[in-house]
């Protein structure tokens, strides 16, 4: 599926390019979405670009992620989507800056695509040439990454408070204890947001150095903007990075903490057996010794027998359960 995005008129009109259609090569942004070797071929052919199979996207060499060719720039980076699902996901996303306009390959759908789009269709003052729409759709994902780490962070901190926030006294409520099993889910998927972010943006930084000594004066001069925006961009990647290096960090304290509770947990579940049990020996003992059937036993014809057996049995286990009780192990 192939969008363009059309400059005419002093305003941008998004249209879906139909099988067979001539592509508009005055257009600003061509987005192809999981484009079949047609669509490929027709943007080849009219803007003499070798468009990137999907398998070619997915190779983690640099030079096959940035190049040129033929006087296009091309950049793919790793890009997280669906942040918001249960399961987030990250593909490749190819960008070409050729003859100043943009295009974009992809197989999946990150939000800033449409959120970047609908803004340049309402503000096309905002976008006057393909580098401009390449930094804003950058700039847009820096944003979204930012909110998701963001998030993240609010996440961390309400995680933390149930974890640390309980007292003793609700601690031992079942309906108030707090599953922990859950948690660890959570801290399981955070981290899997955090480092998917974290390669989202390493890629990034790549690309935006890449675009920088590739943008050639021309460019630059006809927007002097660009280079100050190449370096926010640079910085707010950077601050994003160690953003998202601390909430890596943060997640593993919390994941230590987590399954110290949880040994916490356990270890006083198996002291409450073990003084269970030492309670409940000094009853079987005697318990034990009475139930043996031997002639010599004065007590076998005592009228006093059973009810002395059944008082020496609580006897023996109310003391240790008073003893344990005075010294705070029960």
């Amino acid at each position: 599926m192939i969008f363009a995005y059309i400059p005419r008129d002093g305003v941008i009109e998004r249209r879906t390019i139909e099988p067979g259609e001539k592509l508009p090569t005055s257009a600003l942004w061509i987005d192809l979405f999981e484009p079949t070797e047609e669509d490929r071929a027709r943007v080849d052919a009219a803007f003499n670009l070798a468009i990137p199979t999907h398998a070619e996207m997915l190779e983690i060499e640099p030079s096959s992620r940035l190049y040129s060719e033929n006087g296009a720039v091309y950049m793919t980076a790793t890009i997280l989507a669906r942040a918001d699902e249960p399961n987030p996901t990250a593909d490749a996303f190819t960008f070409v800056l050729a003859n100043r306009s943009l295009v974009t390959v992809r197989y999946h759908d990150p939000r800033p695509v449409n959120t970047y789009g609908a803004r340049i269709v309402r503000q096309p003052a905002t976008c006057t040439s393909g580098e401009e729409a390449l930094l804003g759709l950058l700039e847009t994902f820096v944003d979204r990454i930012a909110d998701i780490l963001e998030k993240a962070g609010l996440d961390l901190d309400g995680i933390s408070r149930g974890i640390f926030g309980r007292t003793a006294a609700t601690a031992r409520q079942t309906e108030q204890e707090q599953d922990m099993q859950q948690v660890l889910r959570q801290l399981g998927r955070i981290e899997d947001l955090c480092s998917t972010a974290r390669e989202s943006m390493l890629g990034l930084v790549r690309l935006v150095r890449f675009l920088d000594a590739s943008i050639d004066a021309e460019s630059k001069k006809r927007a002097k903007e660009i280079g100050a925006r190449i370096k926010t961009l640079n910085r707010d990647l950077t601050s994003l990075m160690e953003h998202a290096d601390f909430d890596s960090r943060k997640v593993n304290f919390l994941l230590d903490a987590t399954l110290g509770l949880i040994n916490i947990e356990q270890n006083r579940i198996i002291k409450l057996f073990s003084v269970v049990s030492v309670v409940l020996m000094p009853p079987t003992l005697v318990g034990t010794i009475y139930g043996m059937n031997f002639r010599a036993m004065p007590e076998l014809d005592w009228s006093f027998g059973y009810p002395m057996a059944i008082c020496a049995m609580l006897a023996s286990a109310i003391l240790p359960y008073l003893y344990f009780k005075k010294r705070g192990w029960f």
